[in-house]
């Protein structure tokens, strides 16, 4: 995986080193060949080499020339530089809070897209549509049920270990029958802040107020009870991790590899773990299962999640119409086209967030994703955190982990840390 990090950051050096001539044809609406050219953003790394390989093909099929880049930068500061220097991208990959933030000023209202009416996870702002939404992503506690069953004798139905106290009964099982650290916790101050702590705000009756009362400092998080649910269910997957002496140190590689191959039943996270998982000498018996707590609100029956990812198209001088109308082809082409909704399905292994699509998810991380999905419960993501958010909690949570920081020193960090940030909303 480091390789591959390398491997892309030099590729993202050379491809801004060659922006400004690829731009100035772009800026013509035409390559050298007379063909209409779109660049195209991709800031999900894991899809790189299939997003290339995309562009050639769909480049043939449709007489056109479409570049694909990457860029290991924020997907703000990246942006940022190229709307700057007059640069567009035509289609550029962001985030949800990066649609929000850049919409107005730089993306084309696409609600009159005949795609708008085939999903409900698009971005719209004042009644417009913006952001496309390229996939469906969730997250919950990964779980390997190949080394779970040969343990208990029957097959493992997650639903029976929603609760905490279900779930805490059976690591007592699985330690007993042999696996001596059933769990595996990611460092990564991504999966622990963006994605862990998240919940805590996700789970919230209303996130969005919950955070104006931690803005405004009036929350105490050690009396808040979904604070509390989740971070007992975060202690036992601590107090079982693999790597409990090190756990700081521990690689995300070899935390998933053990996953993969059954050495650990248990890993929080999300289906784009499919993509490391799949590396290895993996198990198909897996599955995402909601975060167990006791609780009674039906938070522990639910993912969290929804669109992740989305295309803009831009809207400047940089970008002719000819070019603006290619990129909206290639829009309708991922949605109603067999080839266009394998590339997403099948190349990506990525959930389709478009109802027309209806192929099989590949992997069983993604076929868990869809199934929660498709039955509506999932718990929408919140999509506007600072920039700095899982960075500088991130660091906090990762004291926690390694058990230089307690609880009530970690809640006070996040309030900390809340009273002085940048709040973002659809309406900021």
């Amino acid at each position: 995986m480091n390789n591959a990090k390398t491997r892309f950051r030099r590729f993202a050096a050379v491809v801004l080193a060659s922006v400004l001539p690829l731009s100035l044809l772009a800026g013509c609406g035409s390559s050298n060949s007379g063909k209409t050219q779109i660049t195209i953003f991709n800031s999900k790394m894991e899809i790189q080499d299939q997003m290339e390989e995309m562009a050639k093909t769909y480049s043939d099929a449709k007489d056109v020339d479409v570049e694909v880049y990457y860029s290991s930068d924020t997907v703000a500061a990246h942006l940022a530089t190229k709307y700057a220097s007059n640069e567009p991208y035509t289609v550029a990959m962001v985030d949800a809070k990066d649609v929000y933030a850049l919409a107005r000023d730089h993306a084309v209202d696409l609600s009159d897209q005949g795609w708008v009416d085939k999903t409900d996870q698009a971005i719209a702002i004042d009644g417009k549509t913006y952001g496309f939404p390229v996939s469906i992503e969730a997250r919950g506690v990964i779980y390997n049920a190949d080394p779970i069953e040969k343990i208990i004798g029957e097959s493992f139905d997650p639903t029976k270990y929603a609760t905490l106290d279900a779930f805490k009964a059976l690591i007592a099982q699985l330690k007993q029958g042999g696996i001596s650290a059933p769990t595996a916790v990611m460092k990564e101050d991504w999966s622990l802040a963006a994605h862990y702590l998240g919940e805590v705000y996700e789970e919230q009756a209303d996130p969005a107020a919950f955070i104006d009362e931690l803005h405004d400092g009036k929350v105490n998080l050690n009396d808040n009870p979904k604070f509390t649910s989740l971070m007992d269910s975060f202690d036992v997957l601590k107090a079982n991790n693999y790597a409990a002496a090190n756990a700081i140190s521990a690689e995300r590689e070899v935390s998933e590899q053990k996953l993969a191959e059954g050495e650990v039943a248990f890993m929080f996270g999300g289906n784009w773990d499919w993509a490391v998982i799949n590396q290895y000498d993996y198990s198909e018996n897996m599955g995402v299962m909601p975060v167990p707590q006791n609780t009674d609100d039906e938070s522990n029956e639910k993912l969290v999640g929804g669109g992740s990812k989305f295309f803009i198209v831009d809207s400047s001088d940089a970008t002719t119409d000819e070019q603006r109308s290619t990129a909206k082809d290639f829009l309708d082409w991922i949605v109603d086209d067999a080839d266009g909704q394998s590339f997403i399905v099948n190349d990506c292994s990525l959930v389709s967030p478009f109802t027309n699509n209806t192929l099989e998810v590949a992997d069983p991380l993604g076929a868990s994703v869809k199934e929660y999905s498709d039955a509506g419960m999932l718990i929408p993501s919140y999509n506007y955190m600072p920039d700095d958010h899982y960075s500088v909690l991130g660091a906090e949570f990762q004291k926690y982990l390694a058990g230089q920081e307690n609880r009530a020193g970690f809640a006070k960090a996040i309030e900390g840390y809340w009273k002085s940030a940048k709040i973002t909303t659809p309406d900021a």
